[in-house]
Formats: C-alpha cells, structure tokens, sequence
C-alpha cells in the first residue's frame, strides 16, 4: 500500500516512466557490484533458546550435497536448479553464502562481462554447484561447532555454561496434584533458583546479523518455581499477543533508567480475521471472579487460600472472596473440577459477559458506504469496481445474528441517498445539494437489513455504476458525507467505509493541494505530514463518542492529503488503505483492489469496544500507541475493534517491585459481530531483578524496535523527520554507550569492540531499516501522500508483519534446496528458502531473487540470466521477451521451478504462519537488473544494508556508531 506504485508498469512510456520515476524512485542507487566492500552477513547467528510451552522454531537448513559429477536428464528439478547459475560461472558456493569481496564464489569477478555456457536448447542437464554450508549460530550460547566463542565474552566465559543453564532452567519442577487451598504443580520450564538468562556479550563488528533471528522466538521468560496455580504450558501469554520489551523487569524505576531500555508491551488480541482460525478457551458460564480492589480478572497467577473459598490477587494482593459458582456447573448442577477452568489454565481465555457488563443491548453491525462518483472515480473504475465486490462480498459480511444493516451515500457536488421502501425491491434515489446542513430524507429507509432488503440491495448494486456513467463532476463533499452518515447511524453506532479517488474540495472538511516539493527534504516537510483542516479531528473524536468508526480506501493519480484523511481511522479505531495510481482498467490493480475489500468486509469485528491495561502494584500503564481514542489515562475507546492491528504501552515502575514476578493484564471488553457481549483477557508474568545483566540478557530487540517505530512517527508528526532519525541514532548510541560503561571490561578501553548483547545484535540494523524506511528516509522525491500512508502503517501493523515492513525478506530462488517451493509430504507445508541479507553483494547478475516487504513483492532478475531460467519459470524464450513492471504470475502446467516460484510466492503473503490478521494482497513487479532505472531503484531501496546518497551502509553505520560511543 504505502509503497504500492502509483503507475500501472508500462514503464516504456516516457510520460509514465518520468511519473514512476517521482512516485516509485525514492531512494538512491545502492553500491554497485563492482565496489569493493567488507562483505556483511557471513558468519550466522542464531535463534535464542524457546520459551516453554510453544513450538521450537525451524531447524536450520543443513547444507546442500556436493554437485554431482555427472549431469541430470533435463527436465528434472533436482539439477535444473543449479544449472541456472552454473551456465554463466563455476561455481563454488550458493547465493545464501557469504560472497568473497568482488567475486561471486570461486568465478570470475561479478562486474566483468561473462560469456554464458548455456549449450543449447538440446541442453541435457547442467552441472550443480556446491551449496556452502548455512548453519546457525545461537546468540544464548555464542557458538557452534567449529566455531569460536563470541568475541568480546567476559574474562573466564565459558560458551557451554549458558547451555547447561538453560538446562536447568527447563528442567520440571512438578510437585503432588493440586488440592483445594494449595498452589498446584509448576509447569515445566520454570526454574526453582531465579536464575535468569546468562548475558552474552557479542562484538558487533564481528557477528553481524542473520535476517532468520526477525523470526526467533524473543529470550525466554523464567519464572520462579511454582509462579502458576497449575502446570498447563499455556499459563504464560505467548509473544503473539503480548510481548514484552524486556523479559526480565527492573525492581526499580532508577535501575529502569540507567538501563536506558524501554518498558513496554506490544499487544495484539486477535491473530486472525475470524475466530475460527484462532480459537481461544471461551468461559461460558458467565462465572466471572475479579478482584474488588483494582477490577483485575482472575488468572493462572492468583493464589488459593483457606482451603480454596478465597483467593488473593497477583495485582494488588488483596484477598478476594471465591465465587459460589466456580466449582459448579449450573446447567448440569453438578459440582466440576476447578482446576479444568480455562481462566486457571490459560493466559488467554474469553469470558461471555453477564448482563452488568451492557450500557445498551448489544448493537447490530452496520455497514455505512461512502462511495465517491466524481469523475476521479468514474474514469478510474473505482465506483463500478467497488459496487461490483460488495454485490459479491455480500455473503461473506457477517451476518450470524441476521441483524447486520447497511446503507449507501454517493458523494460528489451532492449528497446521493439510496432507499429501499419496504414493500418494494426497487431502489430510490434521494440527492440533497444543502451541504451546510445536510438532512436524511426518509431516514427509516435508509438503513437496510441485509436479510430482509437483499433484493434491493442486489438491484442498487447492480444498478450504481450505470447510474453515475455519465456525469462530468469533479467536485467531491466527502466531509459533509461524513457528517450526513454520522447522523445517520450515530444512535446505533457501526462502521463508515470511504471509498474516494478525488481530494475533498467543498463543503465541510474542505481541502487544498498542500504539496510543495520545494518543502520535501526540507525541515518544513513536517507541515505537509500533519493534518490540512482541524475538522477531522474533531470530527473523529465526535465519531468515537457515538461508536461510529471510519476506514479509508484513497485512490488518486494525484494528491489527497493522506495525512488529513487519515486522522479519521487514527481515532476511530480504523485503517487508512492508499492505492496511488489505481486503475481498473489493470487487472493486477482491479483483482488486489477486489480481494482486499472483501476480505476486509468478511473480518469479523469487535463492536463499542474498550481496551484496559492492568499491572502489579508499583507499574502504571504511561503512554498508549495505536488507532483509538484514549478516553481516560489507562482506557483506549475502539467503536470497531480491527483484527489486523497492534498496539503499543509504555510501562513507568512508580515503586520498588518486591516480588519476584509481576503480572500484566490486557482485557478487552467488546461486542461480537453475532451481538454476544465478551471479555478477553490475556495475561503475562515477568520476573524481576535488581541485575542490569539480566535485563539487557532478557530484552527483546523485535519489541524494543516495535515500540520505536510508534516513538518515531510520533516525533516525525510533532517535530519533523531529522529530528526522528536523530532520535533513533541517538537513542541506539545511548545504549551502546551504557553497555559499554555498565557490562563490558573495563580495561578493554576506547579500541575494545562494538560490544552488545548476543539478543540484541540485530538492533542497529533494525533501526538503520527504520530510518531508511519510506516513512522517514531523506530524500526530496518521496511524495507526502505515500509517506503519510508509510507512518500510517508504521503506527498501526502488529509486529512480525512491521517487522518485515521495515526490514524485508530476500529470498534467492534461482539455487533454493531441493525441499522448498513444494508440499512437505507430511504436513502439507511449503517450505521458504533461508532468507538472505540485503544487500547487493548476496546478488548475483544470473539469479532470481524474491523481495518482499508484505506491501510489495519484487521478482529481481539478473542481467545475465540464462534463457532456460526464464523459460522455466516465466514461459518466455529469453529475458528481452519478459514483460517488466506489475504482473501475474503465469502458471506453465509442465515447470516445476514456475510452480515452486509461485508457490513461493504466495507462501510468503501467509499471514497466518506469522498469526497475525491482515487483508494485504501484495503487487508483484518483475524488475530487471538492466531495466527500468525507476523501478529499479525502487526496488534497491529494500537493500537497506547497503550504501544510498543520503545514508550509509551497514559496515560504515557500525563504524560511526563505535567511534561515537568510544568518544562517548
């Protein structure tokens, strides 16, 4: 989205290339492939020990067998795979080794001209090169076989120790069943010593990082012995709904501050789109036990006392009385076992709430559609696209309860109202021009039930692109529309859905061409990134109040003042979707387009929902990140819970923590699209210490550079763009320095390493992608509208998918093992290559490359790619023959390699592998290394350890960083 193109990849026309080149080339060229540079990424760190009670992550993949010393019959995968590099060089090691300075294994160097070997189109197989070995080191012990200890590693550090006590630490510690007014069994895993991760100093320098740790597991959380009332491995909540910045809780707010780390959680309460495909424990007796004092619900980390009638909170420590009916099943009357009760099993349970918890009965879903009608929209296809996916997406809104209502307005100089009288299927069309003080003409037909009205609604849709077919208006009154749908449904509350390709222009909410290029790069650019009209602001909170949430879809082939636009879903609790230089008449542009409309109308949302945060005594819920309206300190309002969202808390500790865990508690109090009021809470226990070692041992890098991105965005919005990379550079200079000051030798003086914890290494890189991400990079040809779209996501993406936003994947495909690209025999699973780092020097001129940020996918083909390549997974004759830019991928019924592409391909848009929801359906572009300059470059700008005009490449950023923090 925010780095979709705005063009459709006709890059052959002049006017649309130089239009590609302003919207698509932002960035710089990265080195060439000729320079000579310290190669970055050889030696490969590894995957953190696992947490207990999840699934360990993928084994490493071992290395491939030596080539063989004969050659395959054609046709046959295992060889052809290799063959396509093998014709251009001799070859010696696989893309996803570390290539030497300058050469690409034991071939010629990789900037002089090569004559392919290709033998012809009688070719009966081609020769395969060695696969260099790609193991994986682990960043909690520092080593493995064959290789040396980490470099840096206090005085007498012995590699093996770590290991031994981590075994310890997943030893089970179980003791005699549970009885009535005792703690029952420990669950495996935690430890009866506190002792918590051992720190493992790493030289930064020299253990570069491995994209494969994005997707680690973060440093396990070791609990004290017997922290949970019963042993089920599920007590503690899994990262992906609540992770924390650091594992390992500082006892005090000083020891908090000298750490120079951040204390926040990352929270998601929904991995999915719909509950079927992430089911949780449901408690459905409506039996509810919470603590009188501070409201916390009651959870595996309660304590049972007097002979289990009372139980003490893990918050506040009050002692609470046991409620009669939680050891008794009322609908069979039979007394039940209480330690089968979800809420003392699970971290994360949902509880159907009794009827204290409703204001109001639970309201319908409602579906309000602003449809643009301008001439934009007319000439794009937006309007018949967009009515054409909601006529066929109409049976994928969730409907259970048969109450769902929906409504439509078309705006352009007027307001176009449609209703369905009740004894006809015949649609009305009612248009007020009033937009000072717009009015619902016959207001009770507006609304329409889909059960009963479907007819009509089918006709309507069928009907509202002949409609408008010919109209020539331009104008577009999306603010008044606004205000007219509010009014509309503002006493039930539900969901406003703008579907608009023209920038607001009369009326309420007017809005002006506010971009200036002369301002871009500049530190005035500030102005063109905060909103152009205070009314959609106010208005948004005015739609909060009434439980009326609003998402965006913008297309333009010009400007729309994404940044004003997007206030609306920011405070509401929606999204803001950008499609630049959407066109219809694109099959690519018009299939995503379709396929992410009706996946977001089929999610399933929570309705008038509210969000608390609860802690132990001593921690305080401080600053709140996401798309919602804060409504008190501590309560996020959601008139529309999305499902494919994050959020961000930062935690102040007020007081010295005495225990030896703290517990945090998220609840979500919300109604279900089948008008069922629920509860969820999800739970996470953390130890504590008095240790600045085990702190930095236990934090966790994909949440501490989580919780950056919001950091960022916010600074970016109030004080400008340089002032948010500095703090970024600044705030990783501060912790290296402490580091160095607090946990390394002391004689080791200004020439020691770059030293940092083994679990952190990856953090300057991770920033070093952050500051060079679209949102915040420094460039003068970025356009305001796609960098407003960039924070808008920034902002709002659950983790492991921001984390890949900012640093993407690189797989190399043209010499990927012999397993991946296909079904597992046993699991059914496609299995993706080892991803690669970025940058150039993994490139080689004859490969193919997939790179992809979950908004954007690009297929890279080298310059010097054999025919047989192409032909394999493209279907064309030669590389001249491939169409670049925006495409489909053919499917070539007899290709094995083509189906292992598109496999992989469609594998890497899996969202559910990751357990996170999302309704993104990314572009594809074939880019050529010869190709197109613009698309080219676009493409580049996702090598991000690489060298541009405006930032440094990784080896020079590490380098700066060590010189400032040896000054320091």
């Amino acid at each position: 989205m925010a780095s979709s193109p705005p063009q459709d990849g006709q890059y052959g026309d002049p006017n649309q290339q130089a239009y590609a080149y302003q919207q698509l080339g932002y960035g710089q060229q990265p080195d060439q492939y000729g320079q000579q540079q310290p190669v970055y990424g050889q030696q490969q760190p590894g995957y953190p020990q696992q947490q207990p009670g999840f699934a360990p992550p993928p084994s490493a993949g071992s290395a491939a067998p030596p080539p063989p010393t004969g050659t395959a019959a054609h046709g046959h995968g295992k060889s052809r795979r290799r063959g396509y590099a093998e014709q251009q060089y001799e070859f010696g090691e696989g893309a996803n080794a570390g290539l030497q300075t300058g050469t690409i294994g034991t071939g010629a160097p990789y900037n002089a001209p090569q004559q392919p070997t290709y033998p012809g189109a009688g070719m009966a197989g081609y020769p395969a090169p060695a696969q260099a070995q790609n193991q994986f080191v682990s960043p909690m012990t520092g080593a493995q076989p064959g290789y040396p200890a980490p470099t840096g590693a206090a005085p007498g550090y012995d590699p093996g120790m770590a290991a031994v006590t981590q075994q310890f630490g997943n030893m089970a510690m179980g003791g005699a069943p549970a009885q009535p007014g005792m703690m029952a069994p420990q669950p495996q895993g935690m430890q009866t010593a506190h002792t918590l991760n051992q720190l493992i100093p790493v030289d930064l320098m020299q253990t570069p990082f491995d994209p494969r740790e994005i997707d680690a597991p973060p440093p396990p959380i070791v609990l004290p012995a017997n922290a949970s009332l019963t042993p089920n491995p599920n007590s503690n909540c899994p990262p992906q709904y609540m992770r924390s910045t650091l594992n390992a809780v500082p006892t005090t707010h000083h020891l908090l501050k000298k750490s120079k780390l951040p204390f926040a959680l990352i929270i998601q309460p929904y991995t999915s789109l719909r509950d079927e495909e992430d089911p949780v424990p449901l408690v459905s007796d409506t039996v509810i036990s919470r603590c009188r004092r501070c409201r916390s619900y009651i959870n595996p980390f309660a304590t049972f006392l007097e002979h289990g009638h009372r139980w003490r909170c893990n918050m506040c420590n009050l002692t609470n009385d046991v409620p009669q009916a939680f050891d008794w099943d009322q609908n069979a009357q039979k007394p039940v076992d209480r330690w089968q009760r979800p809420e003392l099993n699970y971290s994360v349970v949902e509880f159907i709430a009794p009827q204290e918890y409703m204001v109001r009965p639970p309201q319908p879903l409602v579906y309000l559609f602003l449809i643009d009608v301008s001439l934009a929209s007319i000439q794009c296809g937006l309007l018949a696209t967009a009515a054409r996916t909601i006529l066929e997406s109409l049976d994928r809104i969730p409907n259970a309860d048969e109450r769902t209502k929906v409504a439509f307005i078309c705006v352009d100089s007027s307001l176009h109202y449609f209703a369905v009288p009740r004894d006809s299927t015949e649609p009305n069309m009612l248009v007020v021009s009033d937009l000072e003080e717009p009015f619902l003409p016959t207001p009770g037909d507006l609304l329409l039930s889909l059960k009963e009205c479907r007819e009509g609604i089918e006709n309507l849709l069928g009907k509202l692109d002949n409609m408008f077919e010919h109209s020539k208006n331009t104008a577009s009154c999306m603010g008044s529309a606004l205000q007219s749908g509010h009014k509309l449904i503002s006493s039930i509350g539900g969901k406003i859905i703008v579907l608009t390709a023209s920038l607001p222009n009369i009326g309420v909410g007017k809005l002006e061409n506010r971009e200036d290029k002369k301002l871009l790069g500049t530190n005035k650019e500030v102005s063109l990134l905060q909103t152009g009209n205070s009314f959609y602001k106010s208005f948004a909170v005015e739609c909060s109040k009434n439980q009326v949430s609003v998402d965006m879809f913008l297309f333009s082939s010009g400007y729309q003042d994404v940044a004003s636009l997007s206030n609306l879903p920011r405070y509401t609790g929606g999204q803001t979707y950008f499609y630049p230089g959407w066109n219809a008449s694109r099959t690519e542009d018009a299939i995503k387009f379709a396929k992410e409309f009706s996946d977001h109308l089929s999610a399933e949302i929570a309705l008038e929902a509210v969000m608390r945060v609860r802690a132990t005594s001593g921690l305080r819920m401080q600053t709140f990140y996401g798309n919602f309206f804060n409504r008190s300190s501590d309560l996020c309002a959601f008139p529309a819970f999305p499902r494919d969202q994050g959020y961000v808390v930062e935690v102040a500790i007020d007081e010295t923590l005495g225990k030896q865990f703290v517990c945090m508690q998220t609840a979500v109090l919300h109604t279900t699209c089948n008008g069922e009021r629920r509860i969820r809470v999800m739970t996470l226990a953390l130890p504590t210490t008095s240790n600045l070692s085990d702190v930095y041992a236990s934090a966790d890098q994909i949440a501490i550079t989580t919780y950056f991105s919001h950091k960022a965005v916010e600074r970016t919005l109030s004080s400008g763009l340089d002032s948010a990379r500095e703090a970024l550079q600044s705030k990783l200079i501060e912790l290296l320095s402490t580091f160095k000051k607090e946990l390394t030798v002391a004689h080791m003086g200004a020439a020691s390493p770059l030293s940092f914890a083994a679990n952190l290494r990856g953090l300057p890189l991770l920033f070093l992608a952050l500051m060079k991400h679209v949102g915040l990079r420094k460039t003068r040809i970025v356009p305001s509208d796609l960098r407003s779209a960039a924070l808008a996501l920034l902002s709002t993406l659950p983790a492991p998918i921001l984390m890949q936003y900012i640093y993407p994947r690189m797989y190399s495909l043209h010499d990927m093992p012999e397993d991946c690209g296909i079904p597992d025999p046993t699991t059914g699973e496609i299995k993706l290559p080892d991803p690669v780092n970025l940058t150039g020097e993994r490139v080689a001129p004859f490969g193919l490359y997939l790179i992809d940020d979950m908004q954007t996918q690009f297929l890279w083909i080298g310059s010097q790619a054999v025919p047989q390549l192409i032909q394999d997974v493209f279907g064309e004759p030669s590389l001249d023959m491939l169409r670049m830019g925006k495409i489909t991928m053919p499917e070539i019924v007899d290709s094995e390699m083509n189906l292992k592409v598109r496999n992989i391909i469609q594998k890497s848009r899996d969202y559910k592998t990751k357990k996170v929801g999302s309704i993104i359906s990314p572009h594809l572009y074939v880019v050529r290394q010869d190709g197109d300059p613009s698309l080219r470059l676009w493409a580049q700008t996702m090598w991000v350890e690489d060298r541009t005009d405006q930032a440094p490449n990784i080896q020079m950023f590490l380098a700066g960083l060590r010189e400032k923090v040896g000054s320091a």
